[in-house]
């Protein structure tokens, strides 16, 4: 896969998970197509799926046995690492820990890391 199809990968497993975990009507900056999304979240969506896949690769594949937790704490501390990268000063909800997420993110984040691993099998 890549880099791009891997960013495009991660975005649009975010947009299902949004969609699917989001309660109510997500803001539309959520649910933007790769092809208005800006070249910062492209960036920071490639780099955390080439993360994800790096850590699967290097565990041998037994990441996999990782519970949705720990994939969905994975994926979020990788994204928070890229909101440092790209902002100087990122607002709070950006670089929030796992625990204050709310839990429709965190479930979007398992789906991510659950979308990478079966796409790299």
């Amino acid at each position: 896969m890549t880099d791009t199809e891997g960013a495009r990968l991660f975005r649009e497993s975010w947009i299902a998970g949004v969609r699917k975990h989001f309660p109510g009507e997500p803001k539309p900056g959520y649910v933007t197509s790769w092809e208005e999304t800006p070249e910062w979240e492209r960036q920071a969506a490639g780099a955390v799926y080439e993360q994800v896949r790096q850590f699967l690769d290097v565990s041998d594949g037994h990441a996999s046995r990782l519970s949705r937790e720990q994939k969905s704490r994975f994926v979020a501390t990788s994204w928070t690492a890229q909101m440092f990268k790209h902002f100087t000063d990122p607002k709070p909800g950006y670089v929030a820990d796992w625990p204050e997420l709310p839990a429709w993110q965190q479930q979007t984040d398992a789906d991510i890391f659950e979308a990478i691993e079966g796409a790299v099998g």
